[in-house]
């Protein structure tokens, strides 16, 4: 079985953190990703909206340096789930991320611009512009 996912989309609101009653950091936060077509009536873009949870020191690190509008590339696995509210079951997915890539400088996105491929990522080793997949 092979359980991978890598997705390329931008915080559609600052992470949140918080910590598991054992103090180990958890982050989450949404990235709007975008399907790659328009909408034939209305001419609009679509984009998908994905959950995504990261954990210890790369929890903090998203926390403290990602806002609302940064492109980000995420590698994880996906997970599902399900509770039960007002006697329906709700289905729950995300991606539980291994590592999460800053694809743009945080003045870049102020200014609106693209920006380029940052050089940091926070799970143990570091890119360049040859590393990513698009």
């Amino acid at each position: 079985m092979y359980n991978k996912v890598t997705l390329v989309g931008r915080l559609v609101r600052d992470p949140e953190l918080r910590y598991t009653p054992g103090g180990k950091a958890v982050a989450n936060f949404t990235i709007a990703v975008d399907r790659g077509f328009k909408d034939k009536e209305t001419g609009e873009s679509s984009a998908d909206f994905i959950k995504v949870t990261t954990w210890d020191k790369q929890a903090e690190n998203v926390s403290n340096m990602l806002k609302k509008g940064r492109l980000v590339l995420v590698d994880g696995s996906i997970r599902t789930g399900s509770y039960e509210k007002d006697g329906q079951k709700v289905y729950t997915t995300e991606v539980h991320a291994v590592r999460v890539v800053f694809l743009d400088r945080g003045e870049k996105v102020a200014e609106g611009g693209s920006g380029s491929v940052e050089d940091v990522f926070f799970g143990g080793q570091g890119i360049d512009d040859d590393d990513v997949p698009f």
